[in-house]
């Protein structure tokens, strides 16, 4: 195998142990506005309880109450608190699937699963970092090792198709 291609793929599989590496702090970084969200909309939430509460209602009676009303703004402002009641259950749900999941499982979790909106903010503002977990040792070694070892079975491939049978030299007399 000539040298140049072990250089590349080395340097390659490299490239793709930092990319992997990646993946477990995004991860991180997602958790850490998951859980700025989720704090976001308690207090949102509890806000309007208290205020509920205030006027001897229950949230669910005061979101009806609010759904219910001609008013078009009121109305839509029912609509409103029902989908920050609902969007906070499913990250709050979501956010203790994530802790119970395990290192490698937040990762895929947060790929399946994962609030779209917190997502887009992470990755707006995401910061690579290095990998000092175990899962983003890992995750890079895995990413060094797939790259590596496929671009080097892909050179192998490559080369075997493109090897020519030499032609005899008769010997002469």
């Amino acid at each position: 195998m000539p040298r140049i291609t072990r250089i590349v793929a080395f340097g390659l599989g490299l490239l793709g142990g930092v990319v992997a590496s990646q993946g477990p702090e995004y991860s991180q970084q997602y958790r850490q506005r998951l859980g700025g969200a989720i704090d976001e909309l308690r207090q949102i939430v509890g806000r309007f309880d208290a205020d509920a509460q205030a006027h001897g209602e229950n949230r669910e009676s005061a979101i009806a109450r609010l759904r219910g009303n001609a008013d078009d703004l009121a109305s839509r402002q029912g609509a409103a608190m029902q989908a920050n009641v609902e969007r906070l259950d499913r990250l709050q749900a979501h956010r203790q699937a994530m802790l119970d999941a395990g290192p490698f499982g937040r990762v895929a979790l947060m790929v399946r699963d994962g609030d779209e909106d917190v997502m887009r903010a992470a990755y707006r503002d995401f910061e690579p970092a290095v990998p000092v977990t175990s899962e983003g040792i890992v995750s890079g070694a895995a990413g060094f090792v797939a790259v590596w070892g496929g671009l080097l079975l892909l050179a192998g491939f490559v080369r075997s198709l493109v090897r020519r049978p030499r032609p005899r030299r008769e010997a002469q007399a």
